[in-house]
């Protein structure tokens, strides 16, 4: 079933689906690995024959698209300013 390339394209669309509902873009690079991995097993090649042959690689080579994916959008969108918030006063001191 993880090998076939339309089940790793669906899986993308609704995780695409799901990155418009979520309040972050947290499921963007999971959705990327998803088609990324539907496009390799889509469009065959000895990448293609080394996945479709064993669940755990083709599960791995999604993890590792999909943190590249994750890595790369952290690196072109950044940290927003003002997201992490840092106190210099407790307010139980006085």
């Amino acid at each position: 079933m993880l090998a076939l390339w339309w089940v790793w394209a669906l899986a993308g669309l609704a995780l695409l689906a799901l990155c418009a509902v979520a309040p972050e873009a947290v499921l963007l690079g999971f959705a990327f690995g998803a088609l990324v991995t539907a496009l390799v097993l889509g469009l065959g090649g000895p990448l293609d024959t080394a996945l479709s042959g064993s669940v755990p690689l083709t599960l791995l080579f999604f993890a590792a698209v999909s943190l590249l994916a994750w890595l790369a959008m952290r690196r072109l969108l950044g940290v927003r300013r003002g997201q992490a918030k840092t106190f210099d006063r407790d307010i139980n001191e006085d």
